[in-house]
């Protein structure tokens, strides 16, 4: 998908293009011919500015090649540390880890995508994809799901919407679920306050999540307990629920959240 230029007030038109610049070598767009195409820039006009980035530190040079520079890292470690769910979810996080071994999540919806806000890997020795500042899809991750409990609205959309990307990235859609039986797999979720990934996004990868409140009640954030399938029985998924619910109950505690009112 081609990533153009926001639409930009008067004056502000340089500042969208590097920004898109910025985003497009994010994604993987790391030579000058690729940025080009991916965002509509002109060559001569984003050559310029991806010096100007180098120089400021936004990006790095790697020969003919180009990737997000220290500047980023600097700033994204900032602002992971002023999110206050992820300052109030890091001890509750530690603990669920300590009890369950596998491997544990904090995430946010941000743009209609997860976002991945902490990672603590699980002891048993089998990496998933996932890493702290990636995305992936609200409605194939458990902990996407969990985010979008108290959306029902934005069931089908975001499932449709999301399944036409995966046909175009060539994903298989004999392993997608349909419209209607996503949406009744979300209201039994929602009822029950856990969602479940069972192998959707990763093959062998299964995950318990739920959903983390604000003092308003508002979903804000979710976590999940991730582990390949030998370690996933459909009894240790189910025990693992119970769990999951209170760890996000005492980061919703942290934030302000009264079930009770």
């Amino acid at each position: 998908m081609t990533t153009r230029p926001v639409p930009a007030p008067p004056g502000t038109q340089t500042l969208a293009r590097g920004l898109a610049v910025v985003d497009a070598v994010a994604r993987g767009h790391d030579r000058l011919r690729d940025v080009v195409a991916e965002t509509g820039v002109g060559r001569s006009t984003t050559h310029r500015l991806l010096q100007l980035l180098v120089a400021a530190g936004y990006l790095r040079r790697l020969d003919d090649r180009y990737a997000l520079g220290p500047a980023l890292i600097e700033l994204g470690y900032q602002a992971l540390q002023e999110n206050p769910v992820a300052a109030v979810a890091a001890a509750p996080l530690r603990a669920l880890h300590a009890r369950v071994s596998d491997t544990v999540h904090l995430a946010v919806e941000d743009r209609g995508q997860v976002l991945y806000l902490d990672k603590i890997p699980g002891t048993r020795g089998e990496p998933t994809r996932s890493r702290t500042g990636h995305r992936m899809p609200l409605t194939r991750t458990g902990i996407g799901k969990a985010l979008l409990l108290d959306r029902p609205d934005r069931w089908r959309g975001q499932f449709l919407a999301e399944r036409r990307v995966g046909a175009t990235a060539g994903e298989p859609e004999a392993e997608v679920l349909t419209a209607d039986q996503f949406v009744a797999v979300m209201t039994a979720s929602a009822r029950r306050g856990v969602a479940l990934d069972l192998e959707e996004n990763e093959p062998g990868v299964l995950c318990v999540a739920a959903p983390v409140r604000d003092a308003g009640g508002a979903i804000v954030a979710a976590i999940s307990v991730s582990a390949r399938r030998p370690a996933m029985p459909p009894a240790r998924v189910e025990a693992l629920a119970p769990v999951v619910l209170d760890a996000a109950a005492s980061i919703g505690a942290g934030l302000g959240f009264d079930p009770a009112r």
